[in-house]
């Protein structure tokens, strides 16, 4: 059934359009890269000992439409700002309005969980070559019951986008485009920072 048109989706289909890749400069999304970079800062400076790894920081900005690179990676000592198209929780959306509506940290929700996370190993699972992650505030803090990772995913890339002006949604986690992926989990890697708020 073809749903209609609501204003938000259309100007997701609008903000598709612009989308060349999936890694664009952070301002291009409205954020800048020392804001980006102030956030991060703070939470490190919040979490402390909890990161060992303080060179990247992962920052999902879900206040932002799906359609839109909204996974930042900050690198801490340039300032550096590398942007991505990342999925949200059907939980989160369920019209699939590509925007997020609420967080849950509830086991069987399907939502995105807002808070900070510490990224843990790497394994190879249902998606493939995958990156556990240990919520570390009372929003998330079931994440690792929940099996919230980093994935690849089929419905996240610019051609969903193009397609359907909207990315596909995961079951909580942070999904992004296959050809993207080892990107990701190169940089990221076990032991840093991952933050998913609404900024």
């Amino acid at each position: 059934m073809h749903r209609p048109f609501s204003r938000r989706r259309f100007l997701g289909v609008l903000a598709a359009g612009s989308i060349l890749a999936t890694v664009r400069p952070a301002l291009a999304t409205g954020r800048s890269a020392p804001s980006l970079l102030d956030h991060a800062r703070r939470e490190l400076t919040r979490l402390g000992d909890a990161i060992p790894r303080r060179d990247v920081v992962g920052i999902a900005d879900y206040s932002l439409a799906s359609a839109e690179p909204r996974f930042h990676l900050v690198d801490m000592n340039s300032g550096a700002v590398r942007s991505f198209l990342v999925s949200h929780g059907r939980g989160s959306d369920p019209a699939h309005l590509g925007f997020v509506q609420r967080f849950s940290n509830a086991p069987g929700s399907n939502a995105s969980s807002e808070g900070a996370y510490r990224t843990s190993d790497y394994y190879s699972g249902r998606h493939g070559r995958s990156m556990r992650l240990v919520g570390l505030d009372a929003t998330n803090c079931n994440a690792e019951q929940r099996a919230i990772v980093v994935h690849g995913a089929w419905y996240v890339s610019p051609a969903m986008v193009r397609e359907r002006g909207v990315l596909g949604r995961s079951q909580g986690c942070f999904a992004f485009a296959e050809a993207e992926l080892d990107t990701i989990l190169t940089r990221l890697g076990p032991g840093r920072l991952l933050i998913s708020t609404k900024l």
